[in-house]
């Protein structure tokens, strides 16, 4: 674990208005949209975004039409992110291709078994004041919510909404030294450069702060920390006008950061009976549990075939000694009775998956 050592750690993020998380969010809207009319609706969705163009491809199975077109549901993500036409994106542009096969019958036919191969990790370590998770992990996930927030209300409101963040970390056995945070983020044409960059640095300063007063393994005082903002100078053209985006190209962002291992498959735009997602979902909360029970960290990997409800294989790599949930608390019936399909929504795909209590499976034993 390095608990002995100085290692350095390393992770990032990507804002709300990356193109990439822009794709997530919408298909994690796309089966939010076809829950209401089933709660067992099947999902399988991909989204692709490049300048001016969207592409949309999988299938859906609902008993009944979905009232709303996907072309509605693009518009109103993008909207939602900020792509409201103030930046380089205006998201009512947006030229919609839909290939989403729709089958109208009873979706149980696909969500009530397991439907695909998937091999699943979870992780937890450390405690509730990293939310279980890698503490250069956490830190990046702090600062991405409070650049999100300042971007739609507080002293960068109006800026991004795409950008990226990289912290570094030293860590040795009496806490974390942060040594350096980069951001890069959207800004309008008609902002100044240096007030950007102030806010960013107002911000993050707010939100390391907070931290370090509720946990002093936080060691490393603000002006000691090595700050880089925008290296390329001003940026104008972001999400969609700069890069390409796809589904499932942050899995390293939306699990647990570089250092820990994570399973194949993708987890937006499926519904939560997918066994890639609540494979996902249930490997960690038998980590968070053994970590909670005095493991020093878990890492829990099962592994499922085809149309059979019991996982074929579930390992256990600790630090140190935790509870161990058996085979039956992997089993597919069992998860679909523990999570609720219903948290499934757009704002999730932001990167919520294992950082929000919102989730029963960050909480660890009831």
């Amino acid at each position: 674990t390095g608990r002995g050592a100085i290692m350095i750690r390393i992770s990032e993020m990507v804002f709300a208005g990356h193109p990439d998380k822009f794709c997530d969010q919408v298909a994690d809207a796309v089966i939010a949209e076809a829950m209401k009319i089933d709660n067992n609706a099947y999902g399988q969705v991909e989204v692709s975004a490049w300048s001016d163009q969207v592409w949309l491809s999988g299938g859906l199975c609902t008993s009944r039409p979905m009232p709303k077109t996907l072309g509605e549901i693009v518009l109103e993500t993008g909207l939602a992110i900020g792509y409201s036409g103030d930046n380089a994106i205006d998201a009512r542009l947006y030229q919609v291709t839909d290939t989403v096969c729709r089958v109208e019958r009873d979706p149980d036919h696909w969500t009530g078994k397991v439907n695909d191969q998937a091999v699943v990790i979870g992780w937890a370590g450390y405690d509730k004041k990293t939310r279980y998770l890698p503490p250069e992990h956490y830190l990046a996930h702090v600062f991405r919510e409070a650049m999100t927030a300042s971007c739609r209300e507080g002293c960068l409101a109006g800026q991004g909404p795409d950008g990226k963040l990289m912290v570094r970390i030293k860590e040795q056995s009496a806490g974390w030294e942060v040594e350096h945070i980069l951001v890069s983020l959207q800004q309008t044409e008609s902002a100044a450069f240096e007030s950007v960059c102030a806010g960013i640095e107002a911000t993050l300063q707010g939100a390391y702060d907070t931290e370090r007063r509720g946990n002093p393994k936080w060691l490393t005082a603000w002006k000691d920390i090595h700050l880089m903002f925008n290296p390329n100078g001003p940026w104008v053209n972001g999400g969609s006008d700069g890069d390409n985006g796809q589904t499932g190209r942050k899995l390293v962002m939306d699990f647990y950061g570089p250092r820990i291992p994570i399973g194949g498959g993708a987890l937006s735009g499926k519904h939560l009976s997918h066994i890639d997602r609540i494979g996902a979902y249930a490997a960690r909360d038998a980590a968070v549990r053994a970590v909670q029970s005095g493991a020093g960290e878990c890492l829990v990997r099962v592994a499922y075939a085809p149309n059979i409800k019991q996982p074929i294989d579930v390992s256990y790599e600790m630090v140190g000694r935790g509870h161990r949930e058996g085979k039956s608390f992997f089993e597919h019936p069992a998860m679909i009775a523990r999570y609720a399909g219903a948290v499934i929504d757009r704002d999730m795909a932001r990167g919520r998956h294992f950082i929000d209590q919102d989730f029963v499976w960050n909480w660890g034993k009831p």
